[in-house]
């Protein structure tokens, strides 16, 4: 009897040891379980500050671009517009030319004893319209204007003041 008294002491310590491991264990668990709640929670928020400055910086970069593609779209239109402008601009130029060459022409067959006084006063009417038609800015103006302008007149002599041709 003494034997099992023996073996019923040594199975209670056992047990009781055996039960203290398990608290142990239990308590052990029952932090780790509240770490992990914690970093969970911890988590669940870094997760939802993400997507927030996720969605902030997507909002942003969606501005940015719509300011980018106005900005494409208006280039674009300013780039038909100048196009247009120097299109129109040598077109006059041309025309321009044109009118320098028939003046000059006219001045020629003047100049062999022809009266064509009113046909080139008409010529030069018509180049100053192209001149100024075919010139952007007053800069333009200089490089314009014909040779004609030296204040002689048809016949050679020095031209009045206001009969000069300036275009």
């Amino acid at each position: 009897m003494d034997c099992f008294a023996t073996e019923k002491e040594i199975a209670l310590s056992q047990l009781s040891s055996a039960e203290s491991q398990l608290r142990g264990m239990k308590e052990k668990s029952s932090i780790q379980e509240k770490k992990i709640e914690e970093l969970e929670a911890r988590l669940a928020s870094e997760l939802a500050k993400s997507k927030s400055e996720a969605k902030k910086a997507k909002a942003e970069a969606e501005a940015i671009m719509a300011v980018y593609r106005a900005d494409a779209k208006a280039t674009q239109v300013q780039a038909r517009e100048a196009a247009e402008t120097a299109q129109t601009r040598a077109h006059w130029i041309a025309e321009l030319a044109k009118c320098q060459s028939w003046r000059e022409t006219l001045e020629e067959i003047h100049a062999q004893g022809f009266d064509l006084t009113e046909e080139i006063i008409k010529a030069r009417e018509r180049e100053t319209d192209a001149g100024v038609l075919s010139s952007s800015s007053s800069d333009d103006d200089a490089e314009s204007k014909s040779g004609s302008e030296s204040g002689e007149d048809l016949d050679g002599e020095e031209a009045a003041p206001g009969e000069n041709y300036e275009p």
